[in-house]
């Protein structure tokens, strides 16, 4: 599996734990009264914020992205439904 893949399934992943996170753990935790929801998806998704920081430097160097590519894509994760579009992109430009 090259660095490439690896960073688009963690992409992915990081993008659905971003959306959990927002849409499903926040609004239990304030109207639901669940903090732990928060807790535990708020673990999930920084740990997978910080693998995707991890595999981005690495696909970068592997594909020798310019730096300002490997800047929006980290500036995608910041974005609820970016990573997505990341993912898809990438998944254009293999072909």
């Amino acid at each position: 599996m090259t660095s490439l893949n690896l960073f688009r399934k963690v992409a992915v992943a990081e993008g659905i734990s971003y959306l959990l996170l927002l849409f499903i753990a926040m609004p239990l935790k304030y109207w639901a009264d669940m903090p732990l929801a928060v807790k535990y998806t708020g673990w999930a998704h920084g740990l997978l914020f910080v693998l995707y920081a991890a595999c981005l430097v690495m696909a970068w160097q592997e594909t020798k992205w310019k730096f300002g590519k490997a800047v929006l894509i980290f500036l995608a994760s910041l974005l609820p439904f970016a990573p997505f579009i990341v993912d898809k992109k990438l998944g254009e430009e293999k072909r």
